[in-house]
């Protein structure tokens, strides 16, 4: 394991305002930059979520969807800024899909690990709040964390942001 001098991973709940600061972090680097995006449009409200995120983009944004090859978008991007958004919404996805998330994870670490250029990835941290109800939620919980263990381990930085105010936790 090596640690990536330039990767920053940012973690916060919901509407804690962690996009918006990794878009600040990415866009003090010369542009063209790389969004990828992992979240499915599946109703109304992701929808619209989506077009906020979207709406924050310029023309110096390129958008790579990856809803589910993540490791696959990050190694054709090699040398530009890059922002994952975010690494809860791909889990998801994947564990919905069956995925074998270990493999994944291992994988996502390893592209992540050997990347050159400037990253990003922001994702949402989960296991502050009660123990979930249901065994999916609790493996969920459980995914999130181990894949949130093994991004830091190899992020030169990693920061909570907390109702729209960074904490560096790491770096």
């Amino acid at each position: 394991m090596t640690v990536n001098p330039r990767l920053t991973l940012v973690l916060g709940g919901a509407r804690s305002g962690k996009s918006a600061h990794a878009e600040g972090l990415i866009g003090a680097h010369a542009p063209p930059w790389i969004y990828i995006a992992t979240a499915q449009a599946f109703d109304d409200e992701m929808r619209a979520r989506i077009e906020t995120h979207r709406a924050r983009r310029d023309a110096r944004w390129r958008t790579l969807d990856a809803p589910h090859d993540l490791a696959e978008a990050i190694a054709l991007a090699p040398l530009a800024p890059l922002l994952i958004d975010c690494l809860t919404l791909w889990l998801s996805n994947r564990m919905l899909a069956g995925a074998d998330l270990a493999r994944e994870r291992q994988d996502l670490v390893a592209v992540l690990e050997a990347r050159q250029a400037p990253t990003v990835a922001v994702s949402s941290e989960v296991g502050l709040s009660i123990v979930p109800e249901n065994a999916l939620a609790r493996a969920f919980r459980d995914a999130a964390g181990e894949l949130h263990q093994a991004v830091a381990r190899i992020a030169g930085a990693v920061t909570l942001t907390v109702a729209g105010c960074p904490l560096r936790v790491k770096g």
